[in-house]
């Protein structure tokens, strides 16, 4: 198979990449813009094989996009790109509406035009598969309950209303046009690559700098914690494998307070780099700031994966504690890689190519 991936130099479609290449015979074209969170340099162990292409496109680009797809001539396409962060979604929505929503609708109808192009044969073996967020449901007000595919879609913020949008757009491009479309919804990733404004790497960057750790309010919001390559590996499941039509919802079995991932990094940094410990800090934990929460915070997100399991037979591989100690031991043996995306050097690519 051909993939086309947008988003791929973002966390999770580069993990998705090197999955692809590294693990399968596929072939793999990367359409990213470059925004801020896209960084060439997490594909460089697969850059130079002959089954990888980039393409720097914005999604939003309809023209650029058929030029693509009438490149490549791909089999499927995994639709990952989006602005995706939630207190910039709060500050400077417009990107988000632009990207998560018009985007989605510009590869819906490319993607469409495509798939009208093909012969019957190939047009029954197209796939789009749209890769979301559990965040479309809100949040649940219980411990006991947990997201499935029919939970109602209830977003809180800018960015997962964002997403609710698009699920819906992927939705009705399927029923109206026929479009053969997949769509998964995941819990909060974690993993190498993982760009540093996100919560855990923030943790871990902060801690080594000798910086506050700060979390929002008591700390007591929930998260379900998904090891990036667990949800590579169930991604290209469900685009090899998953119903035309249907959701799949994809967790890591491993619910977490904020402040226990906080304490896990503290206790993992004590272990295993409590000779980097920054001028004036003892314990990495004395480092621990709350802050004001943050306006319509969800309370906690679990996920119900039992249908990927059951339909598809894909369970993550990685504990929370094996996935965090694996990510943590990344960033030490990686400071080149998070230095160059802290003082902005890794943007000079996408910077010389305008």
């Amino acid at each position: 198979m051909k993939i086309l991936v947008t988003g791929g130099a973002g966390f999770i479609g580069s993990a998705l990449i090197r999955h692809i290449i590294t693990n399968t015979n596929d072939s793999v074209v990367n359409v990213d813009k470059l925004t801020y969170a896209g960084n060439t340099e997490s594909l460089s162990s697969i850059a130079d094989s002959d089954r990888y292409a980039f393409e720097q496109v914005d999604i939003c680009d309809r023209t650029a996009l058929d030029k693509v797809f009438n490149a490549h001539q791909p089999d499927a396409v995994m639709h990952l790109a989006a602005e995706s962060h939630v207190d910039r979604s709060i500050d400077s929505p417009a990107a988000f509406m632009e990207t998560n929503i018009i985007g989605t609708y510009n590869l819906l109808e490319a993607a469409r035009a495509w798939r009208d192009s093909l012969s019957e044969a190939q047009k029954s073996a197209f796939r789009f598969h749209h890769i979301s967020t559990d965040e479309v449901y809100g949040d649940l007000e219980d411990d006991e309950s947990l997201f499935t595919e029919t939970t109602p879609y209830a977003p809180s913020s800018p960015y997962s209303a964002s997403k609710a949008s698009s699920d819906h757009l992927v939705r009705a491009w399927h029923r109206t046009y026929g479009l053969p479309v997949v769509i998964t919804n995941c819990s909060n990733n974690y993993g190498p690559y993982h760009f540093p404004e996100k919560f855990i790497p923030h943790v871990i960057l902060n801690a080594l700098q000798g910086k506050p750790l700060p979390v929002y309010g008591s700390g007591n919001q929930i998260r379900d914690w998904l090891y990036v390559d667990d949800h590579a590996r169930a991604l290209y499941q469900v685009v090899t494998q998953g119903v035309v039509g249907e959701t799949y919802n994809i967790g890591g079995h491993n619910e977490q307070r904020n402040i226990d991932v906080v304490h896990a990094v503290c206790n993992l940094l004590e272990t295993h780099a409590s000779d980097r410990k920054p001028a004036g800090v003892t314990h990495y934990r004395d480092l621990i700031t709350h802050v004001t929460d943050r306006p319509g915070h969800d309370r906690r997100y679990a996920i119900d994966s039992s249908k990927m399991a059951r339909e598809l037979g894909w369970t993550p591989e990685e504990t929370f504690e094996t996935g965090l100690q694996k990510t943590l031991l990344w960033y030490l043996n990686n400071e080149n890689w998070w230095q160059r995306v802290l003082n902005g050097s890794y943007q000079l690519e996408r910077l010389g190519n305008h």
